[in-house]
């Protein structure tokens, strides 16, 4: 089958997809998630033996808090294994995207600045006293911040992307969608594996794990560990070195223990430590002639990969945590589960802020320190229904506490009256003994504490045996406070620093969130749906090093209003699936940053920024057409726009934004993926991959600054992999073989637009040694 997508307009989009679904499905049959893993028995309900070399496996997910086939869930959402992202050479969240037309993610000088939306929306912000819009959970534990998810995954055996809106069941931080990360249990037998890759610039990642019976009938445990280094493809010309690279190790233990056939207990204990250098301050266009002269011998560009940093960009990362979850099945098919988490994150980050070395009469120099240190207490309580019956339901109780504690300190050096001469017109170099050299320092330490209380529950009514109606409502308690305090050692503003300012707050709010809508088999192999959402997120604070008093009040709850309809659909002969939504959201109080300035430095402010919209088309695919052949593939049309801005007061930028699209929201994202596999005569197993991610332009700015517009770009990566019947494989893997050279991310600043050169920004090799121990 051949898919060609043109631009149209929404009407016409949306009735070639209509028309592509149905097309697809018009053999309709059971239901299989058409984007898992097509090889991967890990994430098969059903048995090996009970399904032909040609049909796509049955998926399970946890979507719905109970396991379900993925094609009988009323729920837009994305299905990837974990086998898929190795074949890929996906190790983070944010490498889904290429297999997610729907996520993207923002890339930021430390985790913690971080972000993933769905479907155009995601929460953008420095500040500590927000929460993000799309939640990420792993193995049920809710991550309170998006900086906790980004580092390397380990035994994942799929993740679920679930789209709009998701609190019922899932949480207050979920209402644009949530990254839904499901671990391998261990294996009764024992196992275990090395795994080793080596790339071009001097990347090397290597994985190694364990995994069996320790106690016959009761216990069972794996153990993973990791360790990945990378120089970098972004060149520090003020030393020679490399930097945009990362160092990583870790390890992540399971432990299961049954000491019946009613009661199952798993412990789950995770370590990781990152010391990267993202390359922050790279000058992809110098908006000022003068600033241009000031970055020599850097020259500013898209395809710049160039710095001049005199400190050095440095990123480190602890993070931590475990878990148990106990699951006992009671009498009458009742199960209760138990879920308790404790979550450490420790955050440290030096940086150059002003991207050149030599201080300039017009371009002061600073450097920044931050050290943020947060820590989460989790408590879950689940019921979980028979099914089977009239009425069957998921209800539970919530409570999450969180604390961060950071400081921040920025140092800067502004000049007058240098006697030097100017290296061109405009800019002056300041040397000391030629220059009064000004030195101003500020200092904040600020922290933040929530607490949030929660009581849920959803049901489906079986009104037929094809018709049903689920329905949902999850109360939230939310409380969150706020201590605040800066010293500086000018008594007036400097370029990057405000004067001495000391505050502190606290609020609270109650929220609903909630669902109902129905779902109906059409045929035993096709099912409809129809879904109302209502989304909510939780009051926060703009607590950042450069606070001021306009910023103390307390941001108002967001809210989300959605409807979805969507068709899942298969074949008989289990061989094609086509999955469809389409989708309308509406957001208000949409909390969000706004570039703004402030003592002469560009800045973000999180503000309620009004209302927003997002509504759009998305086509999910699947396929089996020949023996050892899967095809996946999705596309995504969305309309994420702003209705009516908010311009906060004393802002400094336009707020003329009313009507225009959100920042990091193409209208078009698209991706295939193809895999095949075939025995040669010699004796081992031919393995081909490839995938093609595209997506159209897309603005970084909520400003609409002309200047952050990335254009339209498609990425390819393929590999070529033997497998052999003892335990050995080699692979050569290719990344971005069309070199196409792209950026991650744009930020306007004073004189300067800084980009993110993201690891794929050029072509590169590697190859991948594994061996298997049975």
């Amino acid at each position: 089958m051949n898919y060609i997508c043109t631009p149209l307009t929404r009407q016409k989009l949306i009735v070639s997809a209509i028309c592509a679904a149905t097309v697809a499905s018009a053999h309709a049959a059971d239901g299989t998630n058409d984007r898992a893993d097509q090889a991967a028995p890990a994430v098969a309900a059903s048995s090996a033996s009970a399904q032909r070399p040609t049909e796509l496996p049955t998926v399970t997910v946890t979507a719905t808090r109970r396991n379900e086939s993925a094609q009988k869930v009323p729920i837009a959402l994305t299905v990837v294994s974990g086998a898929e992202m190795e074949r890929a050479g996906n190790n983070t969240v944010q490498s889904l995207v290429t297999a997610v037309p729907e996520l993207t993610f923002k890339p930021s000088l430390s985790s913690k600045d971080t972000t993933l939306t769905i479907r155009g929306v995601g929460t953008n912000s420095t500040s500590p006293g927000v929460e993000p819009s799309v939640s990420t959970v792993i193995d049920g534990v809710v991550y309170a911040r998006p900086g906790q998810a980004t580092l390397d995954l380990l035994d994942v055996d799929h993740v679920e992307v679930l789209r709009g809106p998701q609190g019922t069941l899932f949480g207050k931080n979920a209402t644009a969608g949530v990254i839904n990360i499901v671990t391998r249990d261990p294996a009764k037998q024992p196992t275990g594996y090395v795994d080793t890759q080596f790339y071009q610039g001097g990347e090397q990642r290597v994985r190694a794990g364990v995994e069996g019976t320790l106690l016959p009938g009761l216990l069972t445990g794996s153990f993973t560990a990791l360790y990945g280094r990378y120089d970098g493809n972004v060149k520090n010309v003020y030393n020679g070195e490399e930097i945009n690279g990362y160092n990583h190790k870790g390890f992540r233990s399971k432990f299961v223990f049954t000491p019946s056939s009613n009661v199952k207990a798993t412990v789950i204990a995770d370590y990781m430590y990152a010391h990267d250098s993202y390359a922050a301050g790279v000058i992809g266009k110098a908006t000022n002639p003068i600033y241009a002269a000031a970055l020599s011998p850097v020259v500013p560009s898209l395809q710049n990969r160039e710095v001049n940093y005199p400190y050095g960009p440095s990123v480190e990362d602890t993070n931590w945590g475990v878990s148990a979850q106990v699951d006992w099945k009671l009498g009458g098919g009742y199960t209760l589960s138990s879920i308790s988490a404790y979550r450490q994150w420790l955050n440290r980050q030096r940086t150059d802020e002003a991207w050149v070395p030599q201080v300039y009469q017009q371009i002061p120099s600073s450097n920044d320190r931050g050290d943020l240190g947060f820590t989460q207490l989790s408590q879950e309580l689940r019921l979980a229904s028979p099914k089977g019956g009239f009425f069957d339901y998921v209800a539970g109780v919530y409570a999450l506490h969180t604390q961060d504690n950071e400081h921040y300190n920025r140092a800067v050096t502004t000049c007058k009256n240098s006697t030097s001469a100017s290296i061109v017109s405009g800019l002056t170099p300041c040397y000391p003994g030629s220059s009064t050299l000004t030195h101003t320092t500020g200092d904040a330490e600020f922290g933040t504490l929530t607490n949030s209380f929660a009581a849920y529950g959803e049901g489906t009514f079986h009104l037929s045996e094809r018709l049903r109606a689920i329905t949902g409502l999850r109360v939230t308690h939310d409380e969150v406070g706020y201590d605040f305090e800066r010293t500086s050692t000018s008594a007036a503003a400097v370029s990057g620093i405000n004067p001495s300012f000391a505050s502190s707050g606290w609020t609270s709010a109650n929220g609903l969130s909630g669902r109902a809508g129905l779902e109906f088999d059409l045929t035993r192999d096709v099912m409809l749906y129809a879904m109302y959402s209502h989304g909510y997120k939780g009051p926060a604070f703009n607590v950042f090093f450069n606070m001021q008093q306009r910023d103390t009040p307390a941001l108002r709850p967001e809210e989300s209003n959605s409807y979805e309809i969507g068709a899942k659909m298969q074949t008989p002969d289990h061989r094609y699936t086509a999955n469809i939504a389409l989708y309308d959201t509406h957001y208000q109080n949409y909390q969000a940053n706004y570039y703004d300035t402030v003592a002469g430095q560009v800045v973000t402010r999180l503000i309620n920024a009004g209302t927003v919209s997002t509504r759009g088309v998305e086509l999910d695919l699947g396929a089996r057409p020949l023996r050892g052949l899967s095809l996946t593939g999705g596309l995504a049309f969305t309309d994420a726009h702003i209705d009516e801005f908010n311009c906060p007061v004393g802002a400094q930028a336009s707020c003329n934004v009313n009507g225009k699209t959100l920042p990091f929201s193409p209208t078009f994202k698209a991706n295939i993926s193809a895999d095949y596999r075939h025995p040669l005569p010699i004796g081992p197993e031919l393995e081909l991959y490839a995938n093609y991610f595209w997506q159209s332009r897309v603005q970084y700015d909520l400003a609409q600054s002309p200047n952050t517009i990335q254009g339209a770009y498609g990425i390819l990566n393929a590999s070529v992999a033997l497998n052999f019947d003892n335990g050995w494989r080699v692979a050569l893997i290719g990344k971005n073989l069309l070199d196409k050279s792209y950026v991650s991310v744009m930020a306007t600043g004073s004189g300067y637009v800084t980009i993110g050169v993201p690891r794929d920004a050029d072509r590169y090799f590697g190859i991948q040694l594994r061996k298997d121990f049975f």
